[in-house]
């Protein structure tokens, strides 16, 4: 993890503060792994616009990753760290005894030509997924399942992970990275170890042109829109458009978004607020 800051010979540079990518081994991805993927530019089947700032960009490949690590028992290798262009972290190349390469997301400190193994009870060690009932209390985890054989879906983004505080019968009791504490089936799997790149919240693109190539447009303020177009348009002058809202007129700040009955909702024992769901 290291960042790198750019000499000021344009104005594009001068506040750019880019990832170094000391960590990343080859800018040339494994090309069975790969898959085209159609830029949608925020239009839906009909060719209507159903996404705001949304256009353009470079074209990207997408990278297949292994969420479900369901080749269980079997060593592989970590052939290279790579770069996604479709993710905040690092991925790295696994190349399995039996001869198949998958790709994984990187835990921080992973390094090239070391071993990492799935299975229900192997070693908690750095790069290796295994059940949670198997697991020492205390261990960062991360590409978390919430159901037994679906595949990670929690903490995947650079710089996460979880802890595992405590185990019940049928529950571990993780801290997620917002703080919330919530329960997962203790037979789920979880990486061990913290997502690669922590050090990407801290990169700045030094310009709006970076932000266009990502494909994302301009944003218009609400408040400089008319009254038809924004509950926060409209007013003489410079109004600062009162609270702030969504366009449909919800409240941005403080008002619970989430669903209301939410299957998992009971297994959430404290939101991230230090609060608890109400019923």
């Amino acid at each position: 993890m290291a960042l790198r800051k750019y000499k000021p010979t344009t104005a594009g540079t001068r506040w750019r503060i880019g990832n170094a990518y000391e960590e990343i081994t080859t800018n040339v991805p494994e090309k069975t792994l790969l898959e085209k993927q159609k830029n949608t530019a925020g239009r839906n089947v009909q060719g209507r616009r159903s996404m705001r700032y949304m256009g353009g960009g470079n074209k990207t490949m997408y990278r297949i990753v292994d969420f479900k690590r369901d080749k269980k028992n079997i060593p592989a290798v970590v052939k290279t760290i790579e770069y996604d262009p479709n993710r905040t972290a690092f991925i790295a190349l696994l190349n399995y005894a039996d001869g198949e390469k998958r790709y994984i997301i990187a835990p921080q400190g992973l390094q090239v030509g070391q071993t990492v193994i799935s299975g229900d009870n192997v070693a908690p060690e750095l790069g290796n997924a295994l059940l949670f009932k198997n697991m020492p209390l205390g261990t960062n985890v991360h590409n978390i399942e919430m159901q037994p054989g679906q595949g990670g879906i929690l903490v995947r983004s650079a710089g996460t992970s979880a802890q595992l505080s405590n185990k019940e019968e049928k529950y571990a009791i993780l801290k997620m990275p917002s703080g919330e504490l919530r329960k997962v089936l203790i037979n789920c799997y979880a990486t061990v170890g913290v997502v690669s790149n922590g050090d990407h919240s801290l990169e700045s693109m030094g310009k709006a042109g970076r932000n266009r190539w990502k494909g994302i447009r301009p944003r218009t303020r609400a408040v400089a829109m008319n009254p038809v177009d924004h509950p926060m348009g409209g007013g003489e002058g410079r109004a600062s458009g009162g609270h702030p809202r969504s366009r449909k007129g919800k409240y941005a700040k403080g008002e619970i978004t989430r669903t209301k009955g939410k299957s998992s909702s009971k297994l959430i024992i404290t939101r991230r607020n230090g609060k608890k769901l109400p019923n």
